[in-house]
């Protein structure tokens, strides 16, 4: 193990000479350093308190300005309509209409003059009601939604016109659903009121004027607090408060909202001011509840005698981050000046000490050069140590590398030993063959059948032939592999392969099947350990079908993505969640005691692993499937 690297300490001639002459006791330098950070912490908060009421005074002002401009516009609107329904009373088709309503003629006549009135003056739309509450012309008598007929008695402003009082009134429209203000007067003749003359101004265009280009917003409530103007198209007709029930029924009686469910606003904080503004924060419609709203300053102005309420909303966002720089501007500064006051406090110490350390390091030379002997020599020590740690592991290496290749061999070996019978079985049989026809040439020969005796020696030739292939097969199996990776025929291997099994399959009566979805692939691999995984998957396979009724032995080839797959699947008992779970774990084997020492799966996927591959058992449902993927190569010239 090499030596451990303590850090060099000061000679002992040195190190005193080096402590401070004085040393102040730690708990006035904790109280000192105490003080300096409650010192900066109210500094910061005064900073962010003095900025934060500057900057939303100067809110507050504006918002102000902006609400008194948008009331005044809204009192000039409302007032440029107030004479319009007084006009109508002056019109003798109009008084002669409601003295004769069932004149059809004259109701064509006032419901156009109705119509050029209304567009000249650019209102919504002006309507003449009786005495009983049904509208007797409209200005909208030509459209699908038009108001003759209609029964408006239940509306506020008519009953109010009907009592001999101006109706005003602002609701949703019961025909069209469209929402205005609504101006009514009664009209008389001769000291009798014979109807009432009503004008619709639609003051939702006011809207489009408050839209302020920030997120600030404006919006205008009646006197039950319903927001029926807003600059916030999800606001409109929500309430400041949840509704009583008995303005709920008044509201639901006179319809001026008509249908709308004039849910509350949710408020997540409001907090009055000392100036008469209140600071609060609304959650938006549908806005999720993690995602906190923006905190605004509101101001408020009332519009009498219409008993609305205007109000601001100015956004405090800014006035907060503005704050919150400031506050971070102030800390630097103090911070700042600390580290200059510091500054000078250590200037003034190192001046102090650098004539002293001059001294201590004339004395301390001579000891440090020691000390760097010393040092130099340890270091050596530990070079030469790890020096030789490096070829222990170097040599590690090698032997890992010599004995997996030894383990690779010892696989092939017991794949060749389980093969042991089929094998001399496949040899014996033609050894057989060749003796029987060996004497039957010598008899063919001896009576001078001379053309028999060629056919006899031509089969024993291919007898010999076919015998020098699969020992051919076996020899080759048999070798060491190489570590280099070449190109390899896919289709080459598998021949090969079956070669070694064939016997095998046709005694124990297995069906096989080859897919190969395009020809002459190859794989970047070597191919004689290729050949190995090949023969332990396809003997696993045989293995696992031995008690099986329908042996089939499958084996498909083709491309996938950027792999080279190859699938060998069987129809044996298939493989359990346990075994699926350690089946290229060393030496685990659901083979019976003495037929495998369960090697033969962790060997094969340590193979695929160095050709740059993966080897991995898939779920099919019935029998087990191994799949192997391997890197494409180009083909073969």
């Amino acid at each position: 193990m090499p030596p451990s690297h303590d850090t060099p300490s000061l000679p002992p001639a040195l190190a005193p000479r080096l402590a401070p002459a004085h040393v102040r006791p730690r708990w006035r330098s904790a109280l000192a350093w105490m003080i300096v950070v409650l010192v900066g912490a109210a500094l910061a908060w005064l900073a962010y308190w003095w900025l934060e009421e500057l900057n939303t005074e100067r809110v507050r002002s504006a918002g102000a300005r902006r609400l008194e401009t948008y009331a005044a516009s809204l009192e000039n609107l409302l007032d440029k309509y107030e004479f319009l329904p007084r006009m109508l009373e002056l019109d003798k088709e109009v008084v002669a209409l409601l003295q004769h309503q069932d004149d059809p003629a004259l109701r064509s006549t006032v419901n156009e003059y109705l119509e050029r009135l209304n567009r000249q003056a650019g209102t919504s739309t002006i309507y003449i009601v009786n005495l009983q509450g049904r509208t007797q012309a409209a200005s909208n008598w030509r459209q699908k939604d038009s108001f003759v007929g209609d029964y408006v008695a239940f509306r506020p402003y008519l009953q109010d016109a009907l009592r001999g009082r101006s109706g005003r009134f602002y609701g949703v429209g019961t025909t069209n659903r469209e929402a205005g203000y609504f101006f009514a007067q009664g009209i008389y003749r001769d000291g009798k009121m014979l109807g009432v003359a009503t004008v619709k101004v639609n003051i939702s265009e006011l809207e489009k004027s408050w839209n302020t280009g920030t997120i600030d917003k404006v919006m205008l409530a009646d006197s039950n607090g319903v927001i029926f103007l807003s600059s916030a198209p999800a606001w409109r007709y929500r309430t400041l408060s949840p509704l009583p029930a008995s303005v709920r029924a008044s509201l639901e009686q006179t319809r001026q909202y008509h249908q709308e469910p004039l849910p509350p606003l949710r408020f997540d904080a409001d907090v009055p001011r000392n100036d008469g503004t209140r600071v609060v924060s609304i959650r938006d419609p549908g806005a999720p509840d993690n995602l906190r709203p923006v905190p605004m300053l509101a101001q408020t102005r009332t519009l009498a005698p219409r008993q609305w309420t205007f109000i601001y909303l100015s956004d405090l966002s800014t006035v907060r981050a503005n704050s919150r720089i400031g506050m971070v501007f102030a800390i630097l500064a103090y911070g700042f000046l600390v580290l200059l006051f510091l500054f000078f406090r250590q200037r003034r110490r190192a001046l102090r000490q650098r004539l002293q350390a001059r001294e201590d390091l004339l004395s301390a030379y001579n000891s440090l050069e020691a000390m760097v002997a010393e040092r130099t020599s340890r270091l050596e020590k530990i070079t030469q140590s790890l020096s030789e740690e490096i070829e222990v592991r170097r040599q590690a290496e090698q032997q890992l590398h010599r004995t997996q290749s030894e383990l690779f061999q010892a696989g092939k070996m017991a794949v060749l030993g389980q093969m042991s019978a089929s094998i001399t079985h496949e040899l014996n049989q033609p050894l057989t063959a060749l003796r029987t026809m060996s004497d039957n040439a010598v008899l063919l020969f001896e009576r001078g059948r001379m053309d028999d005796a060629r056919n006899n020696l031509k089969n024993i030739s291919q007898i010999v032939a076919r015998m020098g292939t699969i020992t051919g097969k076996l020899k080759t199996f048999a070798r060491k592999s190489n570590d280099a990776l070449v190109a390899v025929s896919i289709d080459t291997a598998i021949s090969n392969v079956l070669v070694l099994i064939e016997r095998r399959m046709s005694l124990e009566k297995v069906t096989f099947q080859l897919r190969i979805a395009e020809p002459e692939l190859y794989a970047l691999c070597d191919s004689n350990r290729l050949e190995q995984v090949l023969l332990n998957l396809m003997t696993n396979a045989l293995d696992s079908m031995a008690a099986s009724s329908e042996k089939v032995l499958s084996l498909s080839v083709g491309r996938a993505a950027e792999w080279v797959e190859l699938r060998v699947c069987d129809t044996g008992p298939g493989l359990s969640e346990e075994t699926r779970a350690h089946l290229f774990e060393p030496f685990y084997t659901t083979k019976p005691q003495g037929q495998g020492l369960g090697l033969g799966l962790a060997i094969s996927e340590q193979i695929i692993k160095d050709f740059g591959g993966t080897l991995s058992a898939e779920h099919t449902g019935a029998g087990a499937c191994f799949a192997i993927k391997l890197k494409p190569a180009p083909m073969e010239t």
